[in-house]
């Protein structure tokens, strides 16, 4: 008789892995500013977004544990992995592999092929070329629109599990307005007004004027609608200083910057969808980014040309039909350029230059006749830039804060969600 055996199922150390706690783990090797790699120069230097780079975090993420449920590894690959000289085991070699295919088939990566490289022809009209050299090419790798939403979720998780809320809805008021959700007294119905009729009212006038009968007559005054309580709309252009003291002076400042931004996007997106929420970036000048790259950007040129910020700003937010209009300005230093009338940009690094300060400050003036509030969140504390933030607050009633990059996500997110209820009475 043929018997069959049959044995508990051991899958692939690989398949046990949590991909989003993983992903969570890589945030921070993901959203990298350039504080790692200043010293390159330029970004295109940067090896960060090397597949091999990406192994490396990728080993480091395992030997903190935690990842895999128990029994799910092997206790030699386990100790293998702990080993200074890990990446030199095949076991753990083909172990990062495997995860790294998962990531690549789960859409959180996408890998890119080294450009092709043509040999020259071996012989030309003046005689034979010699044997070209082989060119080292570095497999690199970009993260995708999944993985940039799910690190915004997760950091807007954290932040909003610090203040103590669970959820969030639209912005509320004071005032009443007329829609579908039905939450005040009813009143006459006016040209313009979401047609939902308060049907008992509209019927007890009718009958009031003209009696008991069949048929009711109604005419264009007896009409009557729901009130309901006014929601609020509000548009945000996020301000961000990506100007190189963003990461000197031993700290990285843009990468939290950068989370923030990423969790507002998500909050906006996902709990207050009739919101705009657009990302300028300011150095030497200044450009609108799509909120879909913020997770590639990383630090720029080294002054800090506010006034040019706070101009874009200003063009995104005069196009925006919204009751309520604001800047977010993240930032780190006091303004050393401006733009001239002819292009050329006016540059001073030398404290807090009066010509560039007084122009800023105009432009600032400018937001506060358009009726845009500007909140600066200051991640730095000197007399002369607290002066300066403190100026802007007078001149256009917004609020200031002097944070740091550890708790800059709780304070701004707090302004969002409270501000909402004081700022259109």
């Amino acid at each position: 008789m043929k018997f069959i055996k049959y044995a508990k199922y051991v899958g692939e150390p690989a398949d046990a892995v949590d991909l989003e706690d993983l992903i969570k783990r890589l945030g921070n090797f993901f959203l990298q500013s350039g504080f790692e790699s200043q010293y390159y120069g330029i970004s295109e230097m940067d090896p960060s977004h090397s597949m091999e780079a990406l192994k490396e975090a990728i080993l480091q993420a395992l030997q903190q544990g935690d990842l895999m449920p128990e029994g799910a590894m092997s206790d030699e690959l386990r100790k293998m992995m702990q080993e200074p000289n890990a990446m030199n085991n095949q076991a753990v070699k083909d172990l990062i592999e495997k995860i790294m295919e998962r990531l690549a088939e789960e859409g959180y990566i996408n890998a890119q092929q080294p450009p092709q490289i043509t040999p020259p022809p071996q012989t030309s009209a003046r005689g034979r070329i010699g044997q070209p050299q082989e060119r080292q090419q570095e497999v690199r790798f970009e993260i995708t629109d999944k993985t940039i939403d799910f690190l915004g979720f997760k950091t807007l998780q954290d932040l909003l599990g610090s203040l103590g809320r669970s959820s969030f809805g639209r912005h509320d008021t004071r005032d009443l307005a007329t829609g579908v959700e039905s939450g005040g007294a009813s009143r006459q119905y006016e040209f313009g007004d979401t047609l939902n009729l308060d049907i008992s009212a509209t019927l007890f006038n009718a009958v009031r004027r003209e009696g008991v009968k069949v048929p009711i007559e109604m005419n264009y005054s007896d009409l009557m609608v729901h009130q309901c309580e006014y929601h609020s709309s509000c548009a945000t252009v996020v301000l961000l200083d990506c100007s190189h003291s963003m990461i000197l002076y031993g700290e990285d400042r843009f990468t939290p910057a950068k989370r923030v931004a990423m969790a507002l996007s998500h909050l906006i997106r996902t709990q207050y969808p009739g919101d705009t929420l657009n990302l300028v970036l300011f150095h030497d000048s200044a450009e609108e980014v799509p909120l879909a790259e913020l997770a590639r950007v990383q630090v720029g040129p080294y002054y800090t040309n506010t006034r040019e910020g706070l101009r874009m700003a200003q063009r995104i937010l005069l196009r925006q039909k919204k009751d309520m209009r604001q800047i977010v300005m993240i930032t780190d230093g006091k303004p050393s350029a401006l733009t001239l009338e002819d292009g050329r940009i006016y540059k001073n690094a030398f404290g807090l230059d009066p010509f560039v300060v007084s122009q800023t400050l105009e432009e600032v003036n400018k937001c506060k006749r358009a009726g845009i509030m500007i909140n600066t969140f200051m991640l730095a504390s000197d007399y002369s830039l607290v002066h300066f933030v403190q100026k802007i607050t007078e001149m256009c009633r917004g609020k200031a804060y002097f944070t740091t990059p550890y708790n800059l996500g709780e304070y701004l997110l707090m302004d969002y969600m409270s501000r909402k209820t004081r700022q259109i009475h």
